[in-house]
């Protein structure tokens, strides 16, 4: 049977990444019978603060989600309970798919509630691309802090620098994009006009500066939860160091998932995770056993409640692997809209009658 195009282009893209992973976890493999000891060591009761400290911060950043939707969409709005059950699924397809399918997943869950509005769906997507952009700024503070106190290996800070210059830029796209009234000359070209149409739908937000600031801050909250949890998880596997370092590892583990291509970026993340910390004194078996720890109480809280919400939700494992790309999303708005625009004149004949 012949690939599809879109299926050899990914190949090309994830073949080198995983063969580089796997040479680089050949040349500086840790020693799995130190690995497995680390595990034997481990406190649980740490782990099971991890968990909860984890379990506030997706509480956090979905009510940073929620408050950005109430901005974008008229009433009637998703209350909060929908909102952190789509952004839940979200997390559990990111965790356990390649790509971000989690971002549409969510925006999936949240348009099945909705009536039949014909702007649901991209305004929703807007109110992602919105949200991730809010992580910028709690990533700033975090990195700046990083940068000051912690012990950081050149490749490491190359690597920093180049994740804040993307934020950065994503922000000063969103605000332009928000605050834009005209058509700008991306707009103009195909793809590139659907998808920057699809993102300043729901960027309302970046108008509206107090509900801006409370998702800021909500925001900043859940990070200082995910940090809490390095820092707990680290407790658990018996590694003593400053919370610098534990800063470090959770701006290095969010670079190394940047591009997940594929599911957990497992290898690559553990590496991340293990090679700064042999400046610590922290030997890399313990790193790279420390590392795959952290890695699942960080998809602990997204699998474990997001399978919860799947299942209540009546979706399976085989609906996430069909969620629309953008190109489609387009697509079902205009269909929206044109069932919406056919469905004035029957709602006046019932009127009338």
């Amino acid at each position: 049977m012949k690939l599809p195009r879109s299926t050899w282009a990914r190949l090309l893209l994830v073949l080198p990444a995983f063969a580089a992973t796997v040479a680089l976890l050949v040349w500086r493999g840790p020693e799995w019978g130190l690995v497995v000891d680390a595990f034997r060591l481990v406190k649980w009761e740490w782990i099971v603060a991890a968990v909860a400290l984890n379990l506030l911060s997706v509480l956090a950043r979905a009510g940073a989600w929620h408050r950005v939707i109430e901005q974008a969409m008229p009433p009637p709005r998703p209350p909060f309970r929908m909102v952190f059950a789509a952004f839940s699924i979200g997390l559990f397809a990111n965790a356990i798919l390649p790509g971000r399918i989690g971002e549409l997943a969510r925006v999936a869950v949240l348009t099945r509630h909705q009536q039949r509005r014909a702007d649901a769906w991209a305004t929703l997507v807007g109110t992602v691309f919105a949200h991730r952009v809010f992580d910028l700024f709690p990533m700033l503070l975090l990195i700046g802090w990083v940068l000051m106190t912690a012990k950081i290996p050149h490749w490491a800070l190359t690597s920093i620098l180049i994740f804040a210059a993307v934020g950065f830029g994503l922000f000063a796209f969103a605000l332009a994009s928000a605050r834009r009234r005209h058509r700008s000359v991306l707009e103009e070209a195909g793809q590139v006009r659907r998808l920057v149409t699809m993102a300043r739908h729901g960027l309302g937000v970046m108008r509206a500066p107090l509900p801006a600031a409370i998702a800021i801050l909500l925001q900043c909250v859940g990070w200082t939860c995910q940090l809490l949890a390095v820092w707990a998880t680290m407790r658990a596997f018996d590694i003593h160091v400053p919370l610098p370092a534990a800063g470090l590892v959770l701006v290095l583990m969010n670079v190394a998932m940047l591009f997940p291509l594929w599911p957990g970026n497992i290898g690559l993340v553990q590496a991340a995770v293990a090679l700064p910390l042999v400046s610590y004194g922290v030997p890399y078996a313990k790193g790279f056993a420390f590392g795959i720890g952290l890695q699942a109480v960080e998809m602990s809280v997204g699998v474990g409640v997001g399978l919860l919400f799947l299942a209540r939700e009546g979706l399976s494992y085989a609906m996430l692997k069909r969620m629309p790309g953008a190109d489609q999303a387009e697509v079902r708005r205009r269909v929206e809209d044109e069932e919406a625009v056919e469905e004035q004149p029957r709602a006046r004949a019932r009127v009338a009658r």
